[in-house]
């Protein structure tokens, strides 16, 4: 049986770990930051606009779980039929939700999907380079550091909401 580590310990266990740990740990973290921002809180209040914009927690989690499936699967390793989408009209509809869309299922969705995006990760070099519809190429490398910097952003954005929404601040 494969034990698992708290997700938020990983860096600090990967501290002297090679780059791929490293990289890898704090991705894994800020992923977990956002699954806590959103667990505990009714579909109501994961939905409610809380800032001029139409970003919610809800709303977040549902993006980040199309931009894993864009970056991963579907850039390295994609299956027939996988688009990469580009657009910005993608982009904001990714935060949009559905009448029917819920915490646990979003919840859900993005879990599967961080999990599919590691098991695309592991099984490819660090200086794998895929091409890219609008940067060229990229490598694996590359792909992980963007997605620290996005999934760490978004974080940040779901710790105000957080904050906002019941007072529950900080990563942990």
């Amino acid at each position: 049986m494969e034990q698992t580590i708290d997700p938020t310990l990983g860096p600090v266990l990967a501290r002297t770990g090679d780059e791929r740990a490293v990289l890898t740990s704090f991705l894994d973290f800020h992923r977990a930051v956002l699954l806590r921002k959103l667990r505990g809180l009714s579909d109501a209040d994961a939905r409610r606009r809380l800032v001029p914009s139409a970003t919610t927690l809800a709303g977040l989690v549902k993006h980040l779980t199309l931009v894993e499936r864009n970056w991963f699967p579907t850039l390295l390793a994609p299956e027939p039929g996988d688009v990469y989408l580009t657009s910005e009209e993608d982009a904001v509809a990714s935060f949009t939700l559905g009448d029917q869309e819920t915490v646990a299922g979003l919840a859900e969705a993005y879990e599967r999907a961080c999990a599919r995006s590691r098991a695309v990760a592991a099984s490819i070099d660090l200086d794998h380079v895929v091409p890219h519809p609008q940067l060229g190429e990229v490598s694996l490398r590359w792909i992980l550091v963007h997605m620290i910097e996005e999934t760490a952003r978004h974080a940040g954005h779901a710790d105000i909401l957080r904050e906002l929404t019941d007072g529950e601040a900080g990563a942990l």
